[in-house]
């Protein structure tokens, strides 16, 4: 291999590689757009530095490409969207990409990369930035304030960590920010997924094997632990590592060094471990499936990340933050949550917490790619009616044009069959000689149908304004008018 590392583009396509060629130029990243076919071949030719995943025609030949170039280079890969489930059982996966690419996308990308081989060189903020140092902690809640005041005390340590927490709760933002802001930042910060790697190949991928340790093993191999040298090495999802494994990890962390699979040569471990899981490890350590002593060793410094249910005043800046960062990526325009729609969110409990709430928010950005999101335009189970929202200009329409827009919802044709089975509005015909009472009959039926729409959707007033073609704020008003409730 010769000259300067360049980046790798894998493409079928040849528009599409061209294309990839010119991005890639254009934000001074040198590269080699190959087609599939290709790749093994031209693979010792150059130096490498990263992996691009575009157009691929067989995803089975891309796997097995891909695993040549783990056994020879072991790359970061950058992907599109459209392989994320294929590649995210590559531990030297570090993300995917949308069409059409961006600078913002390509840039970020990259950084990934560079902090997967450690060659981040950027300035890190020191302690003493607060605005900086916890930019993707966003919240000003007392639990994440108390988190970054934990991180504060731990960074300058060796400490070992463990961040404990839910799934989705941000437990390698935490990670993250404790390698950044600690002595080791310059070198590496190094993740692995213990969940994600198959039993059998868990301790190859951590502590490296020599050529011909096993079936496969055409070369030696670098583990995560010798590439974290002088880093942080972050073992996600701890709680899923397989008891042997545990044995070995423990030696590790007491004794401070390690041998390669199939190798004999003792090498120095120079890394701070932090570990996360969202599991009970007491429970596990009660039932015997994770051991106490590595436990302990684990557990000098635990910081537990708190559930979004448990910060709801977060809500609106990690909605802020997300619209931010979706903008920054023109994937989305000025758009942004009317204040029923926020406060209809903030009463939701978020099982999936801050992973569920970003996923909604780019769910949204398809659905509303530009413009105001009102509660109704919310998928149904993020819909809550137990709020009244103060201040909203919603609520400051006058009382004709309300009235005006729930006459036209009932008289539309959505319901003329519902007025058949009501029987409830004469014909024309049959108007009386002494005349008839309309407001009395309107406001008669306007309650009959209000009625019936509440009690079907269980008395959730958002939906049951949608199935009346009204905004919710109407609807509201109407039931204080007719002093209507579930009672």
């Amino acid at each position: 291999m010769q000259g300067v590392a360049k980046i790798l583009v894998i493409d079928d396509e040849a528009q599409s590689r061209h294309d990839l060629g010119v991005i890639f130029e254009f934000v001074g990243e040198p590269c080699v757009c190959l087609p599939l076919s290709l790749v093994e071949k031209t693979l010792p030719e150059h130096a490498w530095k990263a992996c691009f995943v575009g157009k691929i025609a067989s995803k089975r030949a891309l796997t097995a490409v891909l695993d040549t170039i783990n056994e020879q280079t072991h790359l970061p890969m950058l992907a599109l969207r459209e392989h994320h489930e294929l590649l995210s059982s590559f531990p030297n996966y570090v993300g995917d990409m949308r069409t059409p690419l961006t600078y913002h996308q390509i840039a970020e990308g990259l950084r990934h990369c560079q902090e997967f081989l450690g060659q981040v060189t950027r300035p890190v903020p020191t302690i003493g930035r607060r605005s900086t140092l916890f930019r993707s902690m966003v919240g000003s809640s007392e639990q994440i304030v108390a988190v970054r005041k934990l991180i504060e005390q731990v960074a300058g340590t060796d400490a070992n960590v463990l961040i404990l927490g839910e799934s989705g709760t941000g437990k390698e933002v935490v990670a993250r920010n404790v390698h950044y802001h600690s002595p080791r930042r310059e070198g590496p910060f190094v993740p692995v997924n213990c969940g994600a790697i198959p039993p059998d190949l868990l301790e190859s991928e951590l502590f490296g094997h020599e050529k011909g340790a096993f079936t496969g093993a055409i070369s030696s191999r670098k583990g995560r632990f010798e590439m974290a040298e002088g880093g942080t090495l972050f073992l996600d999802e701890i709680g899923d590592m397989p008891a042997a494994m545990q044995v070995k990890l423990l030696r590790v962390l007491q004794e401070r060094c390690f041998e390669r699979v199939g190798g004999t040569k003792t090498l120095k471990a120079n890394v701070r471990i932090v570990a996360a899981t969202h599991r009970n490890l007491d429970e596990m350590i009660s039932d015997g499936s994770f051991r106490e002593d590595l436990f302990y060793r684990l557990n000098v410094f635990p910081i537990e990340m708190p559930a979004l249910r448990e910060r709801r005043e977060d809500i609106p800046l990690l909605i802020q933050e997300l619209f931010a960062r979706m903008q920054a990526e023109g994937v989305c325009g000025n758009l942004h949550f009317s204040q029923r729609a926020l406060s209809s969110l903030v009463q939701h409990d978020w099982p999936g917490n801050v992973r569920e709430l970003a996923n909604l928010i780019e769910r949204m950005t398809i659905i509303c790619p530009d413009g105001l999101i009102d509660v109704n335009q919310l998928p149904p189970k993020y819909r809550y009616s137990d709020f009244e929202p103060a201040g909203s200009t919603l609520m400051e329409e006058s009382s004709d044009q309300l009235e005006r827009d729930a006459l036209s919802a009932m008289f539309s044709d959505s319901f003329d069959d519902d007025f058949d089975e009501l029987d409830v509005m004469p014909s024309i015909n049959a108007l009386p000689p002494e005349g008839l009472n309309l407001k009395e009959m309107l406001a008669d039926l306007e309650v009959d149908l209000i009625t019936q729409a509440l009690e079907a959707q269980d008395w959730i007033v958002a939906r049951a304004a949608d199935m009346l073609g009204m905004r919710r704020t109407t609807l509201v008003e109407k039931m204080r008018k007719y002093q209507l409730g579930r009672e």
